[in-house]
Parts: C-alpha cells; structure tokens; sequence
C-alpha cells in the first residue's frame, strides 16, 4: 500500500478523536482541610497552573465548582463550597485571569468514594464546550 495512502488513511482516522480532545476541558483540583477554605502552598500551585493554562486558552470559560464533604448542615455546606469557589476565582483573578471568563457555583456537599478529602474540593475546568 502507498505511503500516501497509509497516511490518507490515519489522518482520516485520527483527526476525529484529536478533535474530541481538543475539545476536552482541562481540569484541575484544588483540595481544602474540613471546614476551611484557606488556601495553602499546595492549592495556590494548583491555580497558577490552572492560570497559565487560561491564559494559554484565551477565549476558553474557565469554570469553578466548589463541593464539601457530607459533614454537617446543607446550607452550612452550601456556603462553604460558595466560599471555597469564591477563593480560587480570587486567586485566579490575582494571577491575571479576566473575571467575565469566570462561571462559579458551589455544590454542597457530596458523597465520597475513598476518604473525606475527595470531596473537600474546588474544581477548575478551562475550555471544552
């Protein structure tokens, strides 16, 4: 078989799923302690990775969803996830993100699979559709 056609061929086959993944949001988690939305070493990292990879993306939605673990009240966890959201959009500002790019919204509190920590989380995607 020809070597342009093999190429023909791949190009045919691998431009749909290169397409999807360009497509697919990048994403980045910030972790918090029980009850506590201060940002430690760690977590500021995480956002001026997830700020670099904003500004890479300049026209991409950059969205922030705060959850907290099933400890406690629902409305005392629906203000700490709107807090958690509220301080990595902050430190996504300070890092040079324009802030009408920004979707927040906290969740409450969700279950988890493993321990606690998983679900005392911020979660930031940049970009997908």
């Amino acid at each position: 078989m020809p070597r342009r056609l093999v190429l023909l061929l791949l190009a045919a086959v691998l431009s749909p799923a290169l397409a999807r993944a360009a497509d697919a949001p990048q994403k980045f988690v910030v972790f918090f302690q029980q009850w506590s939305a201060a940002l430690d070493d760690a977590a500021q990292d995480v956002i001026a990775h997830a700020a670099d990879a904003a500004k890479a993306q300049r026209t991409a939605a950059v969205h922030v969803n705060g959850f907290a673990d099933p400890t406690g009240s629902k409305r005392a966890n629906e203000l700490l996830t709107d807090l958690r959201a509220q301080m990595v959009v902050d430190q996504l500002q300070s890092d040079g993100i324009d802030p009408k790019r920004i979707r927040q919204r906290g969740h409450g509190s969700v279950q988890f699979a493993l321990t606690s920590q998983e679900s005392r989380r911020v979660e930031i995607s940049i970009g997908g559709r």
